[in-house]
């Protein structure tokens, strides 16, 4: 594990360890600039033109020293300040003399005549940037990502990237490796951030521990290598020790829901998975997952009378039902109520919602489900519609609840826009997951998981080949089958997330980026298993 911070707080590690434990800030500068000296040999050779573009703040001054250091090696460099060197930072200024001293070339951006260049060492903006880059800087920016031929190198965060949210400020600089201090910075976990931030290197450069019990971080990540969240298998088992999965899921014609949610709860460990679908499903289901036991239904039975195309019951948004408890809720049947509580009573987690479709009745089919389990429910796709469409339906949530929508049914839940939502990912599933005092799992390049206490897990896992229908429902299956092997909710979310990350990320490695099916990634739920089990 490893955290993820702000700017902010990353700021205040470094005032702690400088004003109150006394290590000098040239000392940590020194150091950082040593990381990116280190990184940047790696890129050129000593005939290649280095630019290093420093901003008047300690970035610049990092990107100053790295400077220095590679022409002590033999390297060509040229130091490119940007901005009023007046107002440059005292760290700044000392860098400076320092390479005047040694006979650096030095030449302020705006009397530099740009020339051919093999690698850039991004000193201008640092961890700080709140507000959008315009005028001059932007011309820097965009002249330097113009400059194809040369490789860039970022001071502990691309030039332009928000540190908290990884936005574009107005422009920013891609870097094809970036050297961050400390701890990694949330900015660059989180997209587009982390698409501009290249590889990601992170340098210890001696701040204490003690300076980091200063902020409490509440974001952090899992490395590739890390594995230990899944449950181990004892020897003395059978089936009930892992679980039953109870999976509500599929509307006529959209069996293949259910069947992937179901075979990745099995990749996953449970035991023993039951689908509750509707009827005409039953004959593939039976083919497709001949281990799951088929369970089904006909809407009708709901409510206990037909239900036509255009029923629109009470309380939904489309009767105009403002007040949760005036009685005008749909009414769901005594049979059904009894049914239902059987089949939650038989199961350790519920997955409910793949392929549902939004019928009327869905509403009801949901309720049901929140109204008579006692066990973690995972929440997915038209079990989220039906709660957007009938808001009424979240006073039903327990801390047991795992929801895992993508931007457009989180958009649907909480009235934003996707593009609003795009803009803080991490902020609008934190919200939510406080707010209701559940974990939500908010689906998106960068995954995000937040609990209820305001702890958010960033997945750095999987890539763009798991962009396929699908794919969803087999996370669905996977937080199901792991949360039936006991573990709890946020936990099980978040490893849940990591396997599936890495499920796809194995595929991509076998067969490239573009071909696979959703049952395929299934399939490498179960390789990335034994992998675990292996070490």
């Amino acid at each position: 594990m490893r955290y993820l911070v702000t700017g902010e707080q990353m700021k205040e590690v470094d005032r702690y360890t400088i004003e109150s434990i006394g290590i000098p800030s040239m000392v940590l500068m020194e150091r950082a600039a040593m990381a990116v000296a280190r990184e940047a040999e790696k890129l050129v050779k000593k005939t290649d033109n280095i630019w290093a573009v420093c901003g008047i703040g300690n970035n610049g001054a990092d990107a100053a020293a790295a400077a220095r250091m590679l022409a002590l090696k033999g390297y060509q460099v040229t130091i490119l300040t940007v901005g009023n060197l007046e107002r440059g930072t005292e760290e700044f200024h000392t860098q400076l003399k320092i390479g005047d001293r040694l006979g650096l070339s030095r030449v302020e951006w705006k009397d530099f005549i740009p020339g051919k260049c093999s690698l850039i060492i991004d000193g201008v903006f640092g961890v700080g940037l709140t507000r959008a880059v315009e005028g001059e800087y932007r011309e820097i920016l965009d002249t330097l990502g113009a400059m194809d031929q040369a490789a860039v190198v970022a001071v502990d965060i691309p030039s332009g990237i928000h540190s908290a949210t990884g936005q574009v400020m107005g422009t920013a600089l891609r870097a094809d490796v970036t050297v961050t201090f400390g701890c990694q910075k949330l900015g660059t976990a989180l997209y587009p951030g982390r698409e501009y931030s290249g590889k990601v290197v992170i340098e210890d450069i001696g701040f204490p521990d003690i300076s980091y019990e200063r902020i409490r971080p509440f974001a952090w990540t899992l490395g590739r290598e890390e594995l230990a969240g899944l449950p181990a298998r004892p020897a003395y088992s059978n089936k009930g020790t892992f679980g039953k999965v109870l999976v509500i899921a599929g509307s006529g014609g959209m069996s293949g829901a259910a069947y992937l949610a179901a075979l990745a709860a099995y990749r996953m460990g449970a035991g023993l998975v039951k689908i509750m679908t509707v009827e005409e499903n039953r004959p593939v289901l039976q083919q497709q997952l001949p281990e799951a036991i088929i369970t089904t239904y006909r809407p009708q039975e709901l409510s206990g009378e037909s239900l036509g195309q255009d029923t629109v019951f009470p309380g939904s948004r489309e009767a105009g039902a403002k007040d949760p408890d005036d009685g005008s809720k749909g009414k769901i049947s005594d049979a059904w109520e009894k049914r239902m509580e059987r089949e939650c009573a038989w199961a350790d987690v519920i997955a409910a919602g793949p392929g549902l479709g939004r019928e009327p009745y869905v509403e009801l089919l949901i309720r049901s489900v929140l109204t008579s389990a006692y066990v973690p429910i995972v929440l997915d796709a038209d079990g989220l519609n039906a709660i957007a469409d009938h808001p009424y339906l979240e006073q039903y949530y327990t801390e047991n609840i795992v929801i895992t929508p993508h931007l457009g049914e989180m958009a649907r839940l909480t009235g934003k826009t996707i593009g609003e939502i795009q803009k803080s990912v991490l902020r609008t599933a934190m919200d939510y997951s406080v707010r209701h005092g559940i974990v939500c799992v908010l689906k998106d390049a960068a995954t995000v998981v937040a609990n209820r206490e305001g702890q958010c897990y960033v997945n750095t896992s999987g890539n763009s080949c798991m962009a396929k229908a699908g794919s969803g429902d087999v996370l669905t299956g996977t937080v199901a089958g792991l949360l039936a092997q006991k573990l709890e909710p946020f936990d099980g979310a978040v490893t849940a997330v990591h396997v599936h990350g890495l499920a796809g990320d194995r595929y991509r490695k076998d067969h490239g980026s573009g071909s696979m099916l959703a049952g395929e990634l299934a399939g490498k739920l179960g390789e990335v298993a034994k992998e675990a089990e292996e070490r």
